[in-house]
């Protein structure tokens, strides 16, 4: 095994300078960041690129084998032994370190868990990896990585892939009536990062920026850093209560089509309250289609960008849903007006993202594979949204209330009644295997309602009653 990188190696202008390549050496190996089985660079080339003799090199080589963390193989080369290594000491700050904003000591990252997830894994949001088209996908990749195309080898417009931005403008033109051309199209990082870019154009100090309650947690954390005052409006079966949206908002993020986390879509008559409110107050609403492209039942109804006629909606989607959130590909639709602020800041936090995953998510959606691929995987998580709305209402008719929902990749039930503890529950179901959310993870404020929310993308079908047996024997 070579060495993976390049070993950085600092000499000094005094002393011995054999002991100081030595030093290094043994504490990288000892650390860890030289690994078991790698192996060190030649003794004259490591002494070409320090500029010192190859015995000085060579008697630091020969001081690490005689410690045992080096093996030297005779017309082979030195490789680092099979030795554990020790944990690196977590470095403290200094007096007059310096510290972020004040905002940034009350935020802490999400951490997704390295460990393998729960044998029946209900979290919320993930696309089940299985279905993915990775055959499909590899072949339209590698026609987009072959020499002869240049362009991406250059930087590209911040917006992001022609084909990718006229494709998409046609997808959700077909699928959700929404109304775009490929120049209000902006290609982003996943959803998040429009959201970012959104914030950016918006956002000042003190802005007053009403989210729902209970809400998706990600973008409240984002627009508080951004300096926004973030306000919780309250959420019931029609969608957001527009009639509670605080009188200095000028920004409403909201998620009609699937409202997450409950789940509920937003009736007409509170889209059309919305859009008079954007008009009335002059405000902006962020409305974020993130899977709609999964309805089980029921006409949907037109996204809030389609009934829009003061281009005062932007409209948010992303592919992390239907392919796989490592894809990272998300988008906006900007209104005119914003557009080229949008643009500039699109370039200004990270230029444009990968080129060729774009183009080759263009030509999946051209040849009329994506849909294919979404009429698929919308029929296998409608059986298992099925599963679980009949284990609910047969298993846990004394503790938990589905809330009637329609899409998605997840459904959110309340408790029926104060018998149940759900969150003593939802602790004993992860000590049976059993990875359910509580619902009030999901409130700005004191959580209104107890209840769990209960992911499908990720558990196959075959183990969902197990699972939702298992959990229903965790309320006794």
């Amino acid at each position: 095994m070579v060495a993976a990188m390049d070993i950085h190696i600092r000499l000094g202008r005094r002393g011995d300078l054999s002991a100081q390549i030595y030093r290094q050496l043994l504490g990288a190996i000892l650390d860890g960041r030289l690994q078991s089985g790698e192996r060190l660079p030649p003794t004259r080339e490591l002494a070409r690129r320090l500029a010192v003799s190859r015995n000085t090199v060579g008697v630091a080589y020969e001081q690490l084998v005689a410690d045992g963390v080096v093996i030297g193989r005779v017309g082979d080369g030195s490789f680092v032994s099979s030795i554990p290594h020790r944990d690196i000491q977590r470095r403290h700050a200094p007096p007059g370190a310096i510290y972020p904003r004040d905002v940034w000591q009350s935020i802490s990252l999400i951490e997704r868990s390295p460990s393998a997830p729960p044998a029946y894994d209900f979290d919320v949001g993930v696309p089940d990896h299985r279905l993915f088209p990775y055959t499909t996908w590899r072949r339209l990749l590698a026609r987009e990585l072959r020499a002869p195309d240049v362009q991406h080898a250059r930087y590209g417009s911040p917006g992001g892939h022609p084909a990718l931005r006229a494709a998409i403008a046609r997808h959700i033109g077909l699928s959700r009536s929404v109304r775009a051309d490929a120049d209000d199209v902006i290609v982003t990082q996943g959803a998040q990062q429009a959201f970012d870019v959104i914030g950016r154009v918006l956002i000042a100090d003190r802005t007053c920026v009403a989210v729902e309650d209970p809400g998706y947690p990600l973008v409240q954390r984002l627009f508080r850093t951004l300096g926004a005052r973030v306000v919780g409006v309250p959420v019931d079966d029609e969608g957001l209560n527009v009639d509670a949206i605080p009188h200095q908002a000028r920004v409403v993020y909201v998620t009609p089509s699937h409202q997450f986390p409950l789940g509920m879509a937003m009736s007409l008559r509170r889209r059309a309250a919305l859009l008079a409110w954007a008009d009335h107050r002059g405000g902006v609403v962020i409305e974020d289609d993130y899977d709609s492209e999964f309805r089980y039942d029921g006409r949907p109804l037109d996204p809030l960008q389609s009934l829009d006629r003061m281009g005062r909606v932007i409209y948010v989607g992303s592919f992390s849903k239907v392919l796989l959130p490592t894809l990272r590909i998300g988008f906006l639709v900007a209104p005119a007006s914003l557009r080229p602020a949008l643009l500039t800041a699109k370039q200004l936090t990270d230029w444009h993202g990968d080129l060729a995953a774009q183009a080759a998510l263009a030509r999946l959606i051209d040849q009329g594979l994506l849909s294919r691929h979404i009429r698929a995987v919308r029929r296998e998580y409608a059986a298992r949204h099925s599963q679980i709305v009949e284990a609910l209402e047969r298993r846990f008719r004394s503790w938990l209330r589905p809330i009637p929902s329609a899409a998605g990749l997840h459904l959110a039930a309340v408790a029926a009644g104060t018998r149940a503890n759900i969150a003593r529950a939802v602790h004993r179901a992860r000590e049976r295997g059993v990875g359910v959310g509580l619902l009030s993870t999901y409130c700005l404020e004191e959580p209104s309602r107890e209840g769990v929310v209960i992911g499908y993308g990720a558990i196959p079908a075959a183990r969902i009653d197990e699972g939702m047996k298992r959990f229903a024997a965790s309320f006794v």
